[in-house]
């Protein structure tokens, strides 16, 4: 009975000490796809700085890049390059804008599936948007809160063969890598930081 009596207070014990560690991990414990959108889509939108590396194929060295990323859920992306010249892509909705050099272009992503696979990729990543994610690509998700890497893999097969697969990764709610491999071997990996200046 005393034996009965010890074993009750040790499993009850564990339950407690088990039950302390899940309020002390957060989503860590139960870290999953699932649990990743809902950390993600708690960041509605906001500013921040960038810095990317591309390795093409056809250039002996990476061109390096600088600026700064906007987000508003749920369609809104803007990547203003500053350095090494200015260059702001405006994406709302499906009309993508490109301005460089005192001119403007405008593009709709439904003529143009390779850069539409990638962006969706990203906003939908943004948004938190599983469903839009399964539909599009195939998921791997590794790590946990605490580091993750989210895999995008392009199911459409003409997408597939522009890009490879689009790697997120992040902490908890916040993306802070964007690495993109294409089909022929081009790269570009870009590192996103908090904004040094509002």
């Amino acid at each position: 009975m005393k034996l009965l009596f010890l074993l009750s207070l040790c499993l009850r014990a564990g339950l407690a000490a088990a039950a302390l560690l899940w309020a002390i991990g957060g989503l860590a414990a139960g870290w999953n796809l699932q649990t990743l959108m809902q950390a993600l889509v708690q960041h509605h939108g906001g500013r921040a700085d960038f810095t990317e590396t591309k390795t093409l194929a056809m250039l002996n060295k990476p061109i390096e890049s600088s600026g700064e990323l906007r987000f508003a859920a749920p369609d809104f992306l803007q990547v203003r390059t500053l350095k090494p010249r200015r260059q702001t892509l405006t994406l709302m909705g499906n009309q993508l804008t490109m301005e460089a050099s005192g001119h403007s272009q405008q593009f709709d992503l439904r003529e143009h599936p390779d850069v539409a696979t990638l962006i969706d990729g990203i906003r939908a990543t943004l948004n938190g948007d599983l469903d839009s994610l399964q539909r599009h690509y195939d998921l791997t998700l590794d790590g946990q809160a605490a580091q993750w890497t989210l895999t995008l893999v392009p199911r459409d097969v003409k997408a597939h063969e522009h890009i490879s697969d689009i790697r997120i990764s992040g902490i908890e709610g916040i993306v802070q890598t964007v690495t993109v491999e294409q089909a022929d071997g081009d790269r570009s990996v870009m590192h996103i930081h908090p904004a040094a200046s509002p």
